[in-house]
Parts: C-alpha cells; structure tokens; sequence
C-alpha cells in the first residue's frame, strides 16, 4: 500500500479541489479530474458530531448488493492520515491515473479492484485534526489511542442510527498501519457494547488490518526472525541477532 505521508501534497490539492462538494451536498455525483461523466457509484460525505469532535466521512455504497453485502469501516494509519488516501491510493473506487505530472489536475480513474465492488465502505477522517475533521473546542485535539477509539466507536453508532438499512449488514473494521493499534480496540469495545445490549446492536464479524503497527519492541525486533522465515538471511545472522538481542 502506498503511504500517504509520501503523497501528502498531492492529497492536500485533491482535498482543496473537493471541499465545495462536501459543503454544499451529501451525495457526490461529480468529482473534478474525472472524466467518465456522473460517478459509477454511490458517494455520501458528511459529518457526524461525537462529544465536541465533527467527523467527517466518506461512504460508498457497495456496487455489488448494498442491503447484503458487508458494512465495512476502514481507518487509515499515521496517526493523523486522513482516509482520503484509502480511498484514492488504495483499496477505493478511483485511482489516480500514473502520468508525468504537466502542471494540470490529476485525473482520476476507475478503479475495477475496489472493495466496494463487494462491501459497502465508509472512510473516516480519524483522530479529531485529521482530513476534514475537526472541533471548536481547542481541548478536545489533545487527544490518544484510547480517547480517539471511543469517538471512532460513538461515531459508528451514531452513523448507523442515521443509516438505519445497514445496521443488519456484517460489519468488519480495518485499516492499515498506525490503525494496527486502534482498530483491535475499536472492535473489542464494540464487542463489549453488543454484549451489553447497548443500542442499536451491532451486527459485527471482526476485523482486518493490513501491515500494522503493534507495539514498537514487538514489531522492530520481529523483523530478523521474520527475515530469516522468509529465507532472506542465513541461520547464523540470525544467531548473531538472538545473541546480541536476546
């Protein structure tokens, strides 16, 4: 997956370009740089307000059958990227097409491998302070893994209450990266939630996290063992390694 520390200008512009859409309406038909005419797919943005945090979001409804295909929410890492970069850079509907940049708006294209084509995807712009979401209230940007994955599960809540027709669908989490760290969490306080009874119950089946991060001891020291599994280095840099790292 691409990152999009690496890209942040690039989503910075698109960003820009996009903003009038998601002030003036909630459903997307046009998007500049697109060139095929009216989107190929259903696109909802808006905001849903959690404590004094405005989320904002971005959902694509499943090109396959949105009433039974799977309710997907997909975090991406950083922390602080917003899911802008999921959804342009990797597993959404549009791409960007690979040319040399001449100054002109990217343009953007189909993309045929996306997961909407079986799920029904809703991007978030989480922590507070990432992408288009944002607080009044200076306090509420001093925030935490914790903090954050309580929002990020009021949010869900609270979007399901508003889109009431999924709220029977399978729902998974995911995300990549940094989102390794909040995403197990997320879902564990979701579990907990449903098994509380707490309103409306959830239809949640797990979770999926690409390349994430864990925990810095766990995921730095892994890499020699790892290299060595995969045949990429020998037996005795290995016993070099468990020698001076124990």
């Amino acid at each position: 997956m691409v990152s999009c520390l690496h890209l942040q200008p690039l989503c910075q512009l698109l960003l820009l370009i996009l903003w009038p859409l998601f002030i003036s309406a909630s459903i997307v038909t046009h998007l500049p740089g697109f060139h095929g005419g009216p989107l190929p797919f259903h696109m909802e943005t808006g905001y849903v307000g959690v404590d004094e945090v405005q989320f904002f979001y971005y959902f694509i409804e499943s090109e396959g059958n949105p009433a039974e295909d799977p309710l997907f929410l997909w975090l991406t890492g950083g922390p602080g990227c917003s899911s802008f970069c999921g959804l342009f850079l990797q597993i959404g509907p549009l791409k960007f097409r690979s040319v040399k940049y001449n100054g002109s708006l990217p343009t953007l294209v189909y993309n045929p491998f996306s997961w909407t084509k079986v799920s029904n995807m809703i991007f978030l712009d989480s922590p507070v302070g990432t992408g288009f979401s944002f607080s009044n209230t200076p306090e509420a940007y001093v925030d935490g893994d914790v903090t954050s994955s309580l929002r990020v599960s009021k949010f869900l809540r609270k979007w399901l209450i508003d889109h009431p027709q999924f709220l029977s669908n399978p729902l998974y989490l995911g995300g990549d990266s940094y989102a390794g760290k909040v995403v197990p969490f997320i879902t564990y306080l979701i579990s907990e939630g449903i098994e509380s009874g707490a309103q409306p119950l959830l239809n949640l089946k797990g979770y999926v996290i690409g390349n994430p991060s864990t925990g810095e001891v766990i995921d730095f020291n892994a890499q020699v063992p790892h290299a060595h599994n995969m045949g990429i280095i020998s037996d005795e840099i290995l016993q070099v390694h468990n020698y001076f790292c124990g």
